[in-house]
């Protein structure tokens, strides 16, 4: 027994001795003259105010979604990186011009009201017709065939509030699939609280579907106390009834381009690590949380790295297009690089806001676990706090990555806690950004980005 003990704390003494060797001295200074750089920098914050003043919102398919696309290039190759390209990624084109609504019983009320992506248009004159209330929606779809002939059908359920946002999963099903549903039993519009936490008079938007076979209706979203105005006359007996008008057109398929800058490796080059955010945005704001910020940070968390050395293998950045209208330009990238995919040795986007990283998690390997606890302990003076479960899924855009092959995929957790007070509407704007927040990502990105990059061993997925 003793003699097994011995052989076990050898082992265990050689297991650390490789693992610290992962990155010597001189790298773990460079981690931190790299941190210190994106601590103390303005150039994320520089970026998310170019994007978002010069070019502004970014609905796929818009003349701004195109000078989008060459504003990216064009901060690209000034901030110096060794490869800028574009992709095609194609979508179905969307156009939203109109949208009102007001209670015209039991007393005329303006709501504020917006179309959600993919919505068809109402008459050019406009619905009128009584609301019938829902507060979940398995409710409606409980409720009699028939039953909402001819009437409109309002969901108003309420998201919780929560650091991850796990309130959004519950709450988005009423709008990928309410006017569906709605539509099944005979309504001729359908209106939703918004998938939201805000208390203020915004309305927000965000991609709806339809079904082949079903009636396409008008899909909207109200803004949540006008949601609570309903429930409220609804609740009290009224017979409520709204006129709406919404005036959107299908153009069919559209083209836009994933933009994509790269840093090149010293040792492995064809190796890299992606990062990255997305380009596009709805029309509503100017793209700020959702994403400008995370295209800012990603590029300028690159160039911070690029300053101070070249890793071993690539840093990429990925500036996925129409993610909003449903991961268009994810879907186009991981098809055309499917090939290739085991080149990507770690992955993460950032898209959830910019108020601060607070959780490092993984999902790699378990032989790639040492790797990681490294990189959590140069993220730790950031107040970045290492979850140990090895499930993390990454941004939106990386699901098509999940679904392809077993990568190694990182989230580098943000606060989530008021993001869903101005997600996906007119409040998405540059001033809801903390320059200093967007620092303490931008650090979080690097070191991340840069010891995936630069250790001695590769990661690998499970």
């Amino acid at each position: 027994m003793k003699k097994l003990f011995s052989t076990l704390c050898l082992l265990s003494c050689i297991s650390n001795a490789v693992h610290a060797q992962e990155f010597s001295p001189e790298q773990i200074q460079q981690v931190t003259q790299v941190r210190e750089a994106a601590l103390n920098s303005d150039l994320s914050w520089q970026i998310l105010e170019s994007l978002t003043t010069e070019v502004g919102p970014r609905l796929p398919g818009t003349k701004n979604d195109k000078k989008a696309v060459e504003w990216a290039q064009s901060q690209f190759k000034a901030l110096g990186f060794d490869k800028v390209w574009i992709e095609p990624a194609t979508f179905p084109h969307w156009r939203r011009y109109h949208e009102s609504a007001s209670i015209i019983t039991p007393s005329e009320q303006p709501l504020h009201l917006t179309a959600l992506g993919n919505s068809v248009s109402t008459p050019k004159s406009g619905i009128q017709a009584e609301v019938v209330f829902f507060e979940t929606l398995d409710e409606l779809i409980a409720s009699p065939e028939g039953s909402l002939k001819g009437k409109i059908a309002f969901i108003n359920y309420r998201m919780n509030r929560h650091i991850d946002g796990n309130g959004y999963g519950p709450a988005v099903k009423a709008r990928n699939s309410g006017a569906v549903e709605a539509a099944k039993k005979g309504a001729v519009a359908y209106m939703m609280r918004s998938v939201s936490t805000s208390h203020h008079r915004f309305a927000h938007t965000g991609g709806s579907h339809y079904k082949a076979g079903v009636t396409k209706i008008p899909a909207t979203a109200v803004a949540n106390p006008d949601a609570d105005q309903l429930a409220r006359l609804i609740t009290a007996g009224h017979k409520v009834k709204v006129k709406l008008n919404i005036q959107t057109e299908d153009l069919g398929e559209g083209t836009s381009y994933n933009v994509i800058g790269q840093f090149n490796g010293t040792q492995y080059p064809e190796q890299y690590v992606l990062i990255g955010g997305h380009l596009d945005s709805w029309d509503l704001g100017t793209g700020a949380l959702d994403d400008g910020a995370g295209v800012a940070l990603t590029m300028a968390a690159a160039k911070h790295i690029s300053d101070v050395k070249r890793p071993k293998r690539s840093v990429r950045v990925v500036l996925f297009a129409a993610e909003e209208l449903g991961l268009w330009g994810a879907k186009a990238y991981f098809k055309r690089h499917k090939d290739t995919l085991d080149n990507i040795v770690a992955a993460a986007e950032s898209d959830f806001g910019a108020d601060v990283v607070y959780g490092f998690e993984s999902n790699v390997a378990a032989a790639a676990l040492p790797l990681v606890r490294e990189i959590a302990k140069q993220l730790a003076p950031l107040n970045v706090q290492y979850i140990r479960k090895n499930t993390a899924r990454g941004g939106p855009d990386l699901i098509p990555l999940k679904n392809t092959m077993s990568a190694p995929i990182f989230a580098l957790h943000q606060d989530g806690t008021d993001y869903f007070d101005y997600h996906h509407t007119a409040d998405d704007t540059l001033d809801k950004v903390d320059p200093k927040k967007l620092q303490q990502n931008t650090a979080a990105y690097a070191v991340f980005a840069m010891m995936a990059a630069d250790a001695k061993t590769r990661i690998t997925g499970k």
